[in-house]
């Protein structure tokens, strides 16, 4: 089971450059990043998790920016979006962007996508809420299709190019992982439709395990999970496994340099006797 690092870059907290390596040094596995382009003032949506939304949603790096300043000074770690809300971007751009980083990092990126919680948010992108499923279901095939095929189009409700070539093209075939985040019964439907992987954001094993189930009966086969924002917990790490998990990434806080750095040691010390 790989165990990386998820967390939120900010323009106060670690750079990108220096977290990465210290990620890689230490022995982790993946960096996995948080999107959210910016926090409409209003504040309508609420938190998932309760509460104030903390401060550090405020002030996060683009995940693909973040993820390439990475790559360029890494040689191992994976490298993934955890998740980028495709509903909220571009998915010419966003194909673009994500083969770029599998070129630069050698073939290490892999796209977590979801459809967002924050509604004020994806409104100003004009997504329309109540269609936003089916648009990040078209967005994942234009993406999947301007990775694979040479010339490409799309013709959607939502997503409409013609005959097209996009480069470059991915470093991983057929394309980099896809992994789908969320939590309901769409999340699973959406997973299985798209042959894709789960990034779950429920750290509850009852809840895990039925949604496990909800995957296998659905897919005929195992699906590959990965997790964003993993409690520091070893006993809890051997129960996710045992569930499938074979991509865990812990929740790192954001924090200045180093903070981060002593942080990163602590976490490296329990993994490494986890692993003995």
């Amino acid at each position: 089971m790989q165990i990386g690092i998820s967390t939120f870059v900010t323009d106060d907290g670690i750079d990108p450059v220096s977290l990465a390596r210290a990620i890689e040094e230490r022995g982790f596995d993946s960096l996995m990043i948080a999107e959210h382009t910016h926090i409409p003032a209003s504040r309508e949506s609420a938190w998932p998790m309760g509460g104030e939304l903390p401060q550090y949603y405020y002030r996060t790096l683009d995940p693909f920016v973040t993820l390439a300043a990475a790559a360029a000074v890494t040689t191992r770690i994976e490298l993934f979006t955890g998740i980028a809300l495709l509903i909220q971007r571009d998915p010419i751009l966003t194909a673009k962007e994500a083969a770029s980083i599998d070129v630069i990092s050698g073939g290490r990126f892999v796209l977590g996508v979801g459809a967002g919680w924050n509604i004020e948010e994806l409104r100003n992108h004009g997504t329309d809420p109540k269609t936003r499923g089916a648009l990040l279901d078209e967005r994942i095939e234009a993406v999947k299709a301007l990775w694979t095929e040479e010339p490409t189009e799309y013709h959607g409700a939502f997503v409409d190019f013609d005959s097209s070539y996009l480069r470059p093209k991915p470093v991983q075939q057929p394309h980099p992982p896809l992994f789908i985040g969320g939590n309901s019964d769409a999340t699973v439907m959406r997973v299985i439709r798209h042959g894709a992987g789960w990034v779950s954001n429920d750290y509850s094993t009852d809840v895990l395990a039925r949604r496990i189930d909800q995957l296998r009966d659905g897919a005929g086969h195992d699906v590959p999970l990965a997790m964003f924002g993993t409690p520091i917990d070893p006993e809890y790490w051997r129960a996710v496994e045992d569930l499938g998990f074979g991509r865990l990434a812990l929740m790192l806080p954001t924090l200045p340099v180093d903070d981060t750095l002593r942080t990163l040691d602590g976490f490296a010390s329990v993994v490494e006797q986890y692993r003995t």
